[in-house]
């Protein structure tokens, strides 16, 4: 049975989310440098999380320099990062994936993530033009971020297919599968060089039916000659 309804998740699916860490920690080093003096913020940012730092990169790094991380400081790094228009842009296998789809299927993004960052990036990207509905997890309430399945019950409700029908295109094994196959959603995992999910296995349930490199196949392996 073809699907009628492919819903795409947006970091380390559709683009590199270490492109848009870069782009935030570029954006984070003149205000370093004017309010805190430090020089070589972004690369030096940028070679902890090569090191595997994730969550607390920007107090390592003012201690490393001998500043306390105060609360109002981190706020402000984190704000900026958050708020930036990200340099990011949408590789060729996923710009050709979208472009053969839109028209042939509905099409639906389902991300985590700060609904304002998150919206930078499908601005930077492009993605609006392809999308028919959009839906940012964290803009549910509570408790609605992936794995739960409240945001692909939406999709669902504005599609009105059988659940056969739906395919969910993601990365991460932790928690984007879950949600769709409780639902019984075929899942497909995208495995891309460089992702930060990209070495973890899938198990059991949280595993996706497929997986593939990239998306430059998936048009033609769920649709065919259709």
């Amino acid at each position: 049975m073809k699907p009628t309804c492919v819903a795409f998740d947006l970091d380390d699916t559709l683009y590199l989310e270490r492109d848009y860490v870069r782009s935030g920690f570029h954006a984070v080093e003149d205000w370093a440098r004017k309010n805190l003096g430090l020089e070589d913020f972004s690369s030096r940012a940028w070679g902890l999380f090569q090191q595997g730092e994730r969550g607390n990169i920007f107090d390592l790094l003012l201690l490393q320099s001998g500043i306390t991380p105060e609360k109002n400081v981190i706020g402000s790094m984190v704000d900026l990062y958050r708020r930036h228009k990200p340099d990011i842009k949408l590789p060729a296998d996923a710009a050709e994936c979208l472009r053969d789809l839109r028209g042939r299927v509905r099409l639906a993004l389902i991300s985590d993530g700060v609904p304002l960052s998150q919206r930078n990036k499908i601005d930077a990207l492009g993605l609006a033009q392809f999308f028919d509905t959009i839906v940012l997890t964290s803009e549910l309430g509570d408790g609605f971020t992936k794995p739960h399945p409240r945001s692909f019950s939406q999709v669902q409700q504005t599609s009105g297919e059988e659940v056969q029908r739906y395919v969910y295109v993601a990365d991460n094994p932790l928690k984007d599968f879950l949600g769709p196959r409780s639902l019984g959603w075929k899942t497909i995992r995208i495995r891309r060089e460089g992702g930060l999910y990209s070495s973890l296995e899938g198990e059991g349930y949280g595993a996706a039916d497929v997986e593939m490199m990239d998306l430059s196949a998936l048009a033609s392996s769920i649709l065919g000659g259709q």
